[in-house]
């Protein structure tokens, strides 16, 4: 598949998806988007990809933010509208993927690129680093979940004051914060997040896609994350990676798992 806004390539199990709208310090506009989308949801669909890593083209930036010039001019119902369809087609598909996701954080992650670094199941950030949601100095809220998941990777009174003061920190703060789990050198980033992502491609593909959804449920109103715990734990009785998993224990070798 073909992309205008995106690079996305699988070697060794990895996909590395990289937004390239360097010229732009790869902001966020309706194109990118929704390419994105295609091509989170190819490589969750890919048996062969194993772990996901999201980042941006360049030193500068992750993503800089959403593209201002395309939403300017919206009224209420337009802006709404934005929101809801940014967040289906992205922020909460990426959350909710079987596919383990890792932001890379390259340079500025900023509203939108912030919002998308949180959509990731964790993230690790290059030493400069920048992280922030600058809505309200724009006389606006983030919305593509940001006022959701800020509270809780990093509490209550620090995401106010990060969305109140509209101001960024870095790569320091962010690692304090349990913004993100790593801080490494720029030129470190990828080739240390490939190494997480080799560590977590040796595991059962199954049971990674029912831990994601048991704890994802401990994050959504009406539901009760023990409950859909046992589920996921039940369901893995039934897969042929547990079976492969618990011989390969028992047998004292090494598991490969079929991913089933």
């Amino acid at each position: 598949m073909s992309y205008n806004n995106i690079l996305s390539a699988t070697e060794d199990h990895i996909t590395t998806i990289t937004i390239n709208r360097p010229s732009k310090l790869n902001a966020l506009n309706r194109e990118t988007i929704q390419e994105l989308h295609d091509a989170f949801e190819a490589a969750d669909h890919d048996k062969n990809t194993k772990v996901i890593i999201i980042t941006g083209n360049g030193e500068k930036a992750f993503v800089a933010g959403a593209d201002i010039s395309e939403f300017a001019d919206f009224n209420v119902d337009e802006g709404g509208m934005l929101a809801a369809r940014g967040q289906q087609l992205l922020f909460d598909f990426v959350e909710n993927l079987s596919t383990p996701v890792i932001a890379a954080v390259n340079g500025f992650a900023l509203g939108g690129g912030l919002e998308l670094a949180m959509s990731a199941h964790f993230r690790v950030a290059s030493e400069n680093a920048k992280m922030g949601l600058p809505e309200v100095s724009l006389g606006v809220i983030p919305g593509y979940g940001g006022t959701q998941r800020l509270p809780q990777l990093i509490g209550k009174g620090r995401a106010m004051e990060m969305i109140m003061t509209a101001r960024m920190i870095d790569a320091g703060t962010a690692w304090s914060y349990g913004l993100v789990n790593h801080v490494t050198a720029l030129d470190e980033l990828m080739p240390f997040c490939k190494q997480i992502a080799g560590n977590i491609k040796n595991n059962s593909s199954v049971a990674i896609g029912a831990a994601i959804k048991a704890v994802n449920a401990n994050y959504k109103d009406g539901v009760n994350g023990f409950e859909i715990e046992i589920q996921q734990f039940a369901n893995c009785f039934g897969t042929s990676d547990f079976k492969e998993g618990t011989s390969a224990f028992l047998a004292k070798r090494k598991a490969d798992f079929p991913g089933e």
